[in-house]
């Protein structure tokens, strides 16, 4: 089995679902202690021809809680706010009409914490894109917080008898190869290579939210896309 696991980042850049598509089971590493200003709650759209932040508001968000602690905190007025910038960037994308029903369904849920909404996001895009990746939480399962940085991800790979853990390059001065393989366990990182596509007339804005690549490329072009990488 090849498994790979992941902090839950809101409508990620398409790197993420190239890991996804790239093992069996994919575990959201959400018993962690959420990270202020990272990619959890945030993400870039093309907003006006540049990329723009936006940020999904959270309830007492703390790096001394758990990402599985801390909940969405979203209104009406947020929502319809995003919803109003997605009309104006992307309402005449070739995809606008296919997509934004997948976004509204995915924050449709209040009161949860954010790794939940992630969870339901990744799910519904996967079946969109035809990715059978099982996706799972962490913080259902494995129950081994005492356990620390590599020590604890191989724990999660024995737990599951994975014989080979894909980790994003970023990982690549953090985990031993040595160290896995002790244990019977190949370790790859992936790299993604260079995706361009039309965006509008714009000049390309690389490596923004699956959003994007979403408004502008058919089912079948995104799965070409999810091939586009190398392991190392």
């Amino acid at each position: 089995m090849k498994i790979a696991i992941m902090q839950p980042y809101i409508l990620p850049y398409i790197g993420y679902f190239q890991l996804i598509k790239a093992v069996d089971k994919f575990i959201i590493y959400d018993d962690v202690n959420f990270i202020n200003r990272g990619w959890i709650n945030r993400n870039r759209l093309l907003v006006g021809g540049k990329d723009s932040l936006f940020t999904i508001p959270l309830k007492e968000a703390s790096q001394n809680k758990l990402i599985d602690e801390i909940a969405v905190n979203w209104d009406s007025s947020w929502k319809n706010k995003f919803l109003k910038t997605l009309e104006q960037s992307y309402k005449k994308a070739p995809y606008y009409e296919a997509v934004l029903p997948l976004i509204q369904a995915s924050f449709a849920l209040d009161n949860v914490p954010i790794s939940e909404v992630v969870v339901e996001n990744l799910r519904i895009l996967c079946k969109y894109l035809e990715i059978d990746t099982e996706i799972v939480a962490s913080s259902r399962i494995y129950q081994n917080q005492h356990l620390k940085a590599q020590e604890r991800i191989l724990d999660i790979c024995l737990q599951e008898k994975a014989a080979h853990y894909i980790n994003p390059i970023g990982g690549i001065e953090l985990y031993d190869k040595a160290f896995f393989e002790k244990q019977g366990i190949r370790l790859n990182f992936i790299k993604a290579k260079p995706i361009v596509y039309p965006q509008f007339k714009n000049e390309f804005v690389p490596w923004l939210s699956i959003l994007d690549v979403l408004m502008f490329n058919s089912v079948a072009q995104i799965q070409s896309f999810l091939e586009e990488y190398e392991l190392v």
